[in-house]
């Protein structure tokens, strides 16, 4: 039987790469560019409409100066509430 959590690990890197990056004071733009993406690439990985490789998780934790598991863990405030 499939459980489906009530948010997406795609879900979940996109509001903490956007919550890092602002946190920094960065642009997309400037992320990006020091990580080799496309600014609409990264667009769509904030959203959650993207899947990134694990070599662009990596990427974009290098450049934040974070550990990738930042990237990818669930918040309780990036969560629904759960009983």
């Amino acid at each position: 039987m499939l459980l489906l959590c009530p948010m997406s690990l795609k879900s979940s890197f996109g509001i903490n790469l956007q919550r890092i990056r602002r946190g920094q004071g960065m642009s997309q733009e400037e992320l990006a560019a020091k990580a080799g993406l496309a600014r609409a690439y990264l667009s769509g990985a904030e959203a959650g409409r993207r899947n990134a490789t694990l070599e662009t998780v990596e990427a974009l934790a290098n450049v934040l100066g974070v550990d990738p598991i930042d990237l990818l863990k669930k918040h309780p405030s990036t969560q629904d509430n759960m009983p």
